[in-house]
């Protein structure tokens, strides 16, 4: 639990560092966060550069923001000013894919007043969200609550470690944030996916897609991933894929997966100028993602795993009006973030297990292995005073 002083909110440690300064922007509540690696031996103590980076382009997003860092930088300040927004470019920390802060902006940039971003950095990586996975499995998600306009542009891929890659974002104002009602995940109708490949011979991406089909096609006939190989702009070589399963009722579950690389300094027998090299085949990264999105489809409910905290953001940002969707069982991360929810809105939300008429039926004993559950909670009313009335 933080400690309260009057109406700021102090932390100890960078635990759910973004969060807490995603949802000190939209309350316009202060935060303090303390101990940000005060003991460290493997590393060094304090911020690190990318979460220095997200820190600065939160500054460029809002206006009258203050924020103070100490000299050691284990210890931030934050009191956030109003939404502005803007065109926005920013080199992004290679240490974390450009997912790390996408992520956060496509929470923040519907309440700015010209919401416009181009990011540089690592397009896919296996620690963030893929540039992929958000505009095919995130973005969509925005359409439940009356929000809509988004564009999200890959101008280059950009793999570990050095990146290279480039993405064009912008959105739409919203005024309001509608009430939802997701309780009916539907069937899987289609999988669509796109394999890609960075500075190795294009037959990588044409084996990705092998081996993910090699298990999909045992479930479902209609799959279609598309291959993409890009001739220039990376820095690294690399190959990866992110897939998308679409249900009857418009619902996504995403997985992604990036070949995993590890740098050699100084080897002047390596085969790439990056001094990476890899450490699976494109089969294994085909069948290995094949298997996290079936694993994603096993969990349940009307959102995938990923973005969870987005749908429960979204839920407390609607009108005073009570709003419900069934997850599958919940991160670990998603807990952390309800409680953090509370701290900034005072919002609490209401879980019950989701139970079927017919216990016994092998449809509910699924369900009750996913641990479907039905969130409820009472949006707060959050208005975008940055709109335009007309």
């Amino acid at each position: 639990m933080p400690s309260r002083n009057n109406n700021l909110l102090i932390y100890e440690g960078t635990e759910c560092f973004r969060q807490r300064l995603i949802l000190a922007t939209l309350s316009g509540r202060p935060v303090r966060i303390n101990g940000i690696r005060e003991k460290s031996d493997n590393m060094e103590i304090g911020v690190r550069g990318y979460e220095a980076g997200f820190i600065r382009i939160l500054d460029k997003l809002t206006n009258g923001t203050v924020i103070e860092v100490n000299e050691t930088g284990t210890s931030i300040y934050y009191h956030p000013g109003l939404l502005q927004g803007g065109v926005i470019e920013h080199d992004c920390d290679v240490e974390r894919g450009i997912g790390y802060t996408l992520e956060a902006l496509v929470c923040l940039a519907p309440f700015c007043k010209h919401p416009v971003a181009t990011l540089r950095g690592v397009t896919n990586e296996n620690l963030d969200p893929t540039v992929d996975a958000i505009r095919y499995v995130t973005l969509p998600l925005f359409q439940w609550f009356g929000m809509e306009g988004f564009e999200l542009s890959v101008v280059k891929r950009g793999p570990p470690p050095l990146g290279g890659g480039e993405v064009r974002f912008k959105c739409h104002v919203a005024r309001l944030v509608r009430p939802i009602n997701v309780i009916d995940p539907g069937r899987i109708s289609k999988i669509r996916g796109v394999a890609y490949c960075t500075r190795v011979s294009p037959t990588f991406a044409n084996r990705i897609v092998d081996g993910a089909r090699s298990v999909l096609t045992q479930y479902l006939g209609n799959v279609y991933i598309q291959v993409e190989h890009a001739k220039s702009g990376s820095k690294s070589p690399g190959f990866g894929l992110t897939l998308t399963a679409h249900t009857t009722t418009d619902v996504q579950y995403g997985a992604q997966l990036t070949s995993e690389t590890w740098k050699l300094a100084d080897n002047k027998e390596s085969l790439n100028e990056s001094g990476s090299i890899t450490t699976m085949t494109p089969e294994e990264v085909g069948i290995d993602c094949a298997c996290r999105l079936i694993d994603e489809v096993y969990r349940g409910g009307c959102v995938d795993s990923h973005n969870q905290t987005l749908a429960l953001l979204l839920m407390t940002l609607t009108q005073q009006h009570v709003s419900h969707i069934v997850t599958g069982m919940l991160t670990d991360y998603t807990m952390k973030f309800m409680k953090h929810i509370k701290d900034f809105f005072g919002v609490e939300f209401k879980i019950d297990v989701l139970h079927t008429d017919d216990e016994t039926s092998s449809d509910a004993k699924l369900k009750l292995h996913g641990a479907d559950k039905i969130k409820l909670c009472l949006g707060v009313g959050f208005s975008n005073i940055n709109r335009t009335v007309t």
